[in-house]
């Protein structure tokens, strides 16, 4: 299904985002679910992300030296990857019984932009995506950012969808970057409904696309431009507190 969806995409395409452990669905059940990271869907992710030249992105269950993470794969073309393990599991779902937290954030870079890949719950935690203060850099230099673009999976519930697309805004404000955030729809074998609510959203809070209840391949183009204008207009990291995440 994915692959017929990525096949007939037209668009000029950088980055294809794939919900939350998107091959199986949001699971407590890794033990006969996970795969080692020369599995069929690594794989599967390295095949077509050469064959369309593109970065395919979204999250998998792997097991890894005995242990289950919920690990987001950011597969390059060339066969290149890199990963990022979820590191706030639902433990209202029991996840932290099941899997293991990763400790390192993975911001990419594609285009000159550099993009911070996270993963569904950790949308409540805004401390772990906090762009932290460059004292170095000026006002408005985008140096002083660490990332352009906050990039979330998701398997998020509907009872709770409020919760999601504010939280989204949220970390669109206060860390001065687009967000976006791929959710899953649909019920899953657990009778719990999803109704998407994928979004992408500005640098100052305002959605630039919305689907809610309705499975869709959607393309867009950020623009830079605008990203750093506001970033120049309004200098708000100056005036950001310094912290430090001690794991």
């Amino acid at each position: 299904m994915f692959a017929e969806k990525i096949n007939n995409l037209q668009e000029p395409t950088h980055v294809i985002i794939l919900p939350e452990m998107f091959s199986t669905g949001f699971s407590m059940k890794p033990e006969l679910l996970a795969e080692k990271m020369d599995g069929p869907t690594v794989s599967w992710m390295k095949k077509k992300a050469r064959e369309k030249k593109v970065i395919i992105t979204g999250s998998i269950i792997v097991e890894e030296e005995g242990q289950y993470y919920n690990r987001l794969i950011w597969m390059q073309p060339d066969g290149r990857y890199g990963h990022y393990d979820k590191r706030h599991l639902f433990a209202y779902a029991e996840e932290d019984k099941h899997y293991s937290p990763g400790s390192k954030r993975l911001i990419a870079s594609v285009n000159g932009w550099k993009i911070n890949l996270l993963v569904c719950y950790d949308l409540r935690f805004p401390v772990w995506s906090r762009q932290a203060r460059n004292p170095i850099s000026g006002n408005g230099d985008e140096n002083a950012f660490e990332y352009d673009v906050l990039v979330y999976v998701a398997n998020w519930p509907e009872k709770r969808s409020m919760a999601w697309k504010t939280l989204l805004q949220a970390r669109a404000i206060e860390n001065q970057c687009y967000v976006i955030g791929v959710n899953r729809t649909g019920k899953d074998g657990n009778g719990i409904d999803h109704a998407g609510d994928s979004m992408v959203i500005d640098p100052l809070g305002e959605i630039l696309y919305h689907k809610k209840d309705q499975e869709e391949t959607f393309t867009i183009t950020l623009e830079k431009d605008h990203l750093e204008k506001i970033r120049n207009r309004f200098p708000f990291l100056r005036d950001a507190d310094d912290f430090t995440i001690s794991l």
